[in-house]
């Protein structure tokens, strides 16, 4: 498969006539809890040439390929990707954290990851894992059967927003990083059974509740909503990121 994805990019960067700068999975499989027929969720960012910047026309600044069952490939331009990296997006900041990276060649992902530090914002990053926790939680985990694969989406989020009340730094994208903000015995072995039972199981597969977790999601949700107006938010000019730009699309 790895070669496969390979040659889907290496054809997406003759077909757009683009350089892809950096590419990573960013789905289940980096963050670490795949089952047996989840899809590769591929992202990337892109480079146009110079002349294609400076044009009176607009231009697209996402591309995707048509999803099927297995593949899931889409890639922003680095102009677009920057101004979101201004915005603390935490997908962004996921992607260049993925342990599993298909192109990096240009140098792009070293220097920004250099950058987070000093661009991340706690606050805005916060409030977007606890709005995407919460909404998990109230959506899909109501009920006396729920889709497994959306306890982890809930927990991930809730843990990322923990990790960034708590310890106020970037929050690592992979889940086994994440859990060991908590040394409660049963929730770990609850997070051990879910953890064994998706590695078996597809997509689809429903399952009871776990009252721990439930009751860990809902302690933990109320601790960060209450903290959250207590975490600094974070505003820095472009300057660096304007530099950064020039210098990817001058290549």
């Amino acid at each position: 498969m790895l070669e496969i994805i390979k040659e889907k990019l290496r054809e997406l960067e003759k077909e757009n006539h683009i350089r892809i700068l950096y590419a990573c999975e960013s789905g289940s499989r980096a963050w670490g809890f795949p089952s047996p027929d989840s899809d590769f969720d591929v992202r990337f960012i892109y480079a146009r040439t110079t002349n294609d910047y400076l044009s009176i026309h607009e231009i697209g600044d996402v591309i995707d390929l048509p999803v099927n069952e297995v593949l899931d490939i889409g890639g922003w331009d680095v102009k677009k990707a920057l101004k979101l990296f201004l915005k603390s997006n935490g997908p962004l900041y996921e992607w260049l954290q993925s342990p599993i990276v298909y192109m990096d060649e240009s140098g792009l992902a070293p220097e920004l990851q250099q950058l987070m530090p000093k661009y991340f914002s706690l606050r805005a990053a916060g409030n977007h894992y606890l709005s995407m926790a919460i909404n998990t939680v109230n959506d899909d985990l109501q009920g006396d059967q729920i889709k497994m694969k959306r306890y982890f989406y809930a927990l991930r989020s809730a843990l990322a927003c923990k990790w960034i009340v708590e310890r106020q730094t970037v929050p690592p994208m992979e889940f086994g990083a994440l859990r060991v903000l908590v040394d409660d015995k049963f929730f770990q072995r609850d997070i051990d059974e879910l953890l064994k039972l998706k590695a078996v199981s597809d997509e689809k597969k429903l399952i009871k509740p776990f009252p721990v977790l439930d009751d860990w999601l809902n302690a933990t949700l109320t601790m960060c909503k209450e903290l959250m107006g207590q975490i600094p938010s974070n505003h820095q000019p472009a300057g660096e990121l304007n530099a950064v730009f020039r210098k990817y699309i001058a290549l």
